[in-house]
């Protein structure tokens, strides 16, 4: 992304998706996967009726308790971690992964609570689905649709995970999340010097940020 603004809408079109992708799971991937239905409905229906709750897209403490409940068991984070950090992640130590994983999903529930407020009125179209690896891998291709702007393509990378399937990579119109993520934390890293101080920081703005929303 050229500019921090196009970075943050591209997040949170990002984790729209990632929302968008219980829908998916449901109607394009269980049919031929055998994932559960059951459990990709109710995380949708939760999802639904929550974003109606008054209130709910402003408290982040209420966004985050519903992203652990419903929304983490269909991501895979330990990988989307290790996909982010890419060649780093060979020499960071124990210590610093797991650091690193547990900011990396802070700074993304973060960006839920914005994006639940800027995305209301949406819709998914589903596209087919392309198996990959022996049926253990499977893209999703779909399109979220709003009132008044175009199409916005978004496929999803998923795999099975003992026998359930979860997400560990979103491509936003051709722009992949892993791809996009390794690159800036890259680049802090080549700025600062270390992966550690990198994850500090973003430990420092990830608390700055959780303060400044509980006590808005």
């Amino acid at each position: 992304m050229n500019s921090q603004k196009g970075y943050m809408h591209f997040i949170r079109i990002m984790v729209l998706g990632i929302c968008a992708s219980f829908l998916i799971a449901t109607r394009a991937v269980a049919v031929d996967f055998a994932e559960p239905q059951t459990a990709i409905e109710d995380a949708s229906n939760k999802l639904k009726v929550r974003m109606q709750e008054p209130g709910f897209t402003h408290d982040f403490r209420k966004i985050n308790a519903f992203v652990n409940e419903v929304i983490y068991p269909h991501i895979d984070f330990d990988v989307i971690s290790q996909l982010v950090l890419g060649k780093l992640w060979k020499d960071a130590s124990a210590t610093e992964k797991e650091n690193f994983k547990k900011e990396f999903q802070i700074l993304l529930v973060r960006t839920y609570s914005r994006a639940f407020v800027e995305f209301k009125d949406w819709s998914v179209r589903f596209l087919p689905v392309t198996k990959e690896d022996n049926d253990k891998k499977a893209m999703v291709k779909t399109e979220i649709l709003q009132p008044g702007l175009q199409p916005i393509a978004v496929n999803y990378r998923m795999h099975n995970v003992n026998g359930h399937w979860k997400v560990y990579d979103i491509s936003i119109e051709g722009v992949s999340l892993v791809t996009n993520y390794r690159t800036s934390f890259k680049n802090e890293v080549e700025r600062s010097g270390s992966l550690k101080e990198v994850i500090d920081q973003l430990a420092k703005r990830n608390n700055e940020a959780l303060s400044a929303q509980n006590h808005s």
